[in-house]
């Protein structure tokens, strides 16, 4: 993995499409946060959803978000087009927005998610190539510090505003799932009109890409998806958190607050750590980030009352933001610039499968054993990933 450039920091501003493209995320996950916020009460009080069946339309849903995001990367390294599938991915999203207030069923509840999930998975890399081909390469961590500060600040807003409309339109749910259609407008809009993909270098698309390209993708790039997958294995969904502070005894109507004070601190902490991996030494500041997490684990594992679990949460999202965006940053300085659509892809497939792993393994290992374990297990991955973090980066130094 690549540590931090030998020029020196540039200070210039960042460019207009990186402000633009982190506007985009804010506002497409406002809206999608805000469904998301009231869909599985919506599923189960609304449509007589079981349990499983919204286990079943979520685990999909991000898997299919995971697979869809290898061919949409491949795709944009091969036509040369990062925007077109871009705005086709956050289109597809937009325009799902109506169908959860006009559902009646659950198959068609699935059906939206479904598409929706279809779209995050085609923009996510070709966006995430966008980026690097955008900012110059001293300016990779602020950028995706930026895009990932702005985006997580849309999934503060989207909760609060769920609570808000519920309050103003008397718990109507369904004219609440219309408010989130306006912002994904405003994304796709912003997308469209604001950002400019900029020139390849030779002009043309590259030749379709082939299982002999995956040499080009060199150690650099796999040890960063190798970081990258022990961090998801021990990062298990959000969904727990929820749990755990419910579990210490926190109020079910206070419970949407865990996840504005993750995504909270998470917005706070992204774009400096951004800052700070122009800077420093990426790897130690990758290592910070392990070790943030190691702590929330320990935290939540001891917790006994909501106060605790809330602390535990800060961290999670401190660890989120100091890995996040430089993860990203590290995916984009070690895959070939030809390939960053691909390395993309690749990248955000192996890490959604090992999310659907690591839930699995947290539901089992909470059910059999109780929710302490589950986040013991978590520390005990992360610590076995920092020590191997560790050891790599003495040999290198």
């Amino acid at each position: 993995m690549e540590t931090s450039p030998s020029a020196k920091p540039r200070r210039a501003a960042l460019p207009a499409g990186i402000w633009a493209l982190g506007i985009v995320s804010l506002f497409m996950d406002m809206s999608s946060e805000l469904v998301h916020a009231l869909l599985p009460v919506f599923l189960v009080s609304g449509l007589g959803a079981s349990m499983v069946a919204v286990g079943f339309i979520e685990g999909a849903a991000e898997a299919t978000a995971s697979i869809t995001k290898v061919f949409s990367g491949v795709i944009s390294d091969w036509i040369g087009k990062r925007k077109l599938l871009t705005v086709i991915g956050y289109g597809l999203a937009a325009l799902t927005k109506p169908l959860f207030p006009l559902a009646t069923t659950v198959d068609a509840i699935f059906a939206a998610r479904f598409i929706d999930r279809i779209g995050k998975g085609i923009r996510g890399a070709p966006r995430d190539a966008l980026i690097a081909d955008i900012v110059s390469p001293e300016q990779r961590g602020a950028a995706y510090g930026l895009r990932q500060a702005l985006d997580t600040a849309g999934a503060v807003a989207g909760p609060l505003l769920a609570v808000l409309f519920m309050w103003l339109l008397a718990d109507n749910i369904r004219a609440v799932f219309w408010v989130a259609t306006l912002p994904a407008i405003v994304a796709v809009l912003v997308l469209i009109f604001a950002v400019r993909e900029p020139e390849h270098r030779d002009g043309k698309a590259k030749a379709p890409f082939r299982l002999a390209d995956l040499h080009e993708l060199d150690r650099r790039y796999w040890s960063v998806v190798a970081v990258a997958g022990v961090l998801t294995l021990a990062r298990f969904s959000e969904a727990f958190l929820v749990l755990r502070a419910q579990n210490s005894g926190l109020s079910i109507g206070y419970v949407p607050l865990v996840m504005v004070v993750m995504s909270g601190v998470y917005t706070l902490a992204a774009y400096p750590a951004g800052l700070l991996a122009d800077r420093l030494d990426r790897r130690s500041l990758l290592a910070l980030g392990f070790a943030v997490l190691i702590a929330a684990d320990m935290v939540l594992a001891e917790a006994s009352t909501p106060l605790i679990v809330f602390a535990g949460v800060a961290l999670w999202g401190l660890h989120m933001g100091l890995t996040q965006g430089l993860l990203s940053t590290l995916v984009a300085d070690a895959a070939p610039a030809a390939l960053r659509g691909s390395a993309f892809g690749i990248f955000n497939l192996i890490c959604g499968g090992l999310l659907l792993a690591a839930s699995a393994i947290a539901g089992m290992l909470w059910q059999g054993y109780g929710p302490a374990a589950t986040f013991y297990v978590g520390a005990i991955i992360t610590t076995g990933g920092l020590a191997g973090l560790l050891a790599v980066r003495s040999r290198s130094a």
